[in-house]
């Protein structure tokens, strides 16, 4: 008996491709790891940038907001000051007769003026600075509801003036309207309210002094604006011996200080630039030196000294 074997079998190909894809398996693993840990790096600085972003904007905003708080105190403190002493009084024409309604209408026009001069001076306008009382002033007090206290007063040498029923005030120094305040505050005890009405009856005339080598020393009133030159002229012109090129301005800063200043007014003569003459201040001291030559012409002879030389050249 015969037994049959089958030996057919399959033989299957190699794959030739198989490591091939192993290797590009492996390879796409590393690949995706690199792109992962590339984002990772990424959004890490993301985050960093965003981070440090957020704090410099908030450094910004809190500097813009302080700076801004800056301004408004600033342009605050700077109204306050414009607006400081310049009120309006209020009128009290309405509460009696004619002569109670011309100190209300007095008090009316110079509340108004106050608020005109407020305005210049908000418009960036110059104002001139308000008078202050000085010794030997008369002032005159009208009180609206208590005409028995009305009174008229000499500013006493020592700066005080003495009010009726009341204690001393010094007056020196200060504006009509701090007048106005100081008599108020001092009259408190005597009356609930007190109103009162301060007018300038007397006051020291502004003036100048011209004195050395000029026609008429002596003090002269100041009633408008006068320059150096214009002075001399009032007062009478230079005399023969007097040294025009060093004329002598002396000008009081405070109780302790006096300012002096030269002026070459026989320079500015030939030059005809009168405008660098200097404008005159109340109290101020105009004084003409005597030449040079003239103080030694005594001791000349005059027929000689005449024959080389003039004292007005100098």
């Amino acid at each position: 008996m015969t037994t049959l074997v089958d030996s057919t079998f399959y033989v299957l190909p190699r794959n030739p491709r198989g490591d091939t894809l192993h290797e590009e398996s492996r390879g796409d693993w590393t690949l995706g790891i690199k792109e992962r840990k590339r984002k990772a790096e990424l959004i890490t600085t993301m985050k960093y940038f965003i981070k440090h972003l957020v704090g410099w904007t908030s450094v910004a905003v809190m500097s813009l907001f302080i700076f801004q708080l800056c301004v408004a105190a600033f342009a605050q403190e700077e109204n306050k000051k414009q607006d400081l002493g310049i009120t309006k009084q209020p009128s009290q024409s309405s509460s009696t007769g004619a002569g109670v309604s011309s100190i209300g209408m007095s008090e009316a026009k110079t509340g108004e003026a106050d608020v005109v001069g407020n305005l210049e001076l908000k418009l960036g306008g110059n104002r001139r600075p308000l008078y202050r009382l000085n010794r030997s002033d008369v002032v005159a007090l009208t009180f609206t509801l208590a005409p028995e206290f009305d009174q008229t007063l000499t500013i006493q040498p020592d700066g005080y003036i003495t009010l009726k029923d009341a204690p001393p005030v010094l007056a020196q120094g200060l504006t009509l309207e701090e007048f106005r305040a100081a008599v108020r505050q001092a009259y408190t005890g005597y009356f609930h309210d007190p109103q009162v009405a301060v007018a300038l009856k007397d006051f020291q005339r502004p003036y100048f002094i011209a004195g050395g080598e000029v026609g008429r020393p002596g003090r002269y009133e100041l009633r408008e604006d006068t320059t150096i030159m214009e002075a001399v002229e009032i007062a009478g012109g230079f005399t023969h011996v007097a040294k025009h090129s060093q004329v002598l301005l002396f000008r009081r800063v405070n109780d302790d200080l006096v300012e002096a200043r030269v002026f070459n007014l026989k320079k500015m003569l030939k030059e005809k630039k009168l405008g660098e003459a200097s404008e005159l201040r109340p109290g101020d001291l105009v004084f003409v030196p005597q030449n040079s030559i003239s103080k030694i012409e005594p001791f000349l002879s005059k027929p000689s000294f005449g024959m080389y030389m003039s004292s007005t050249q100098f």
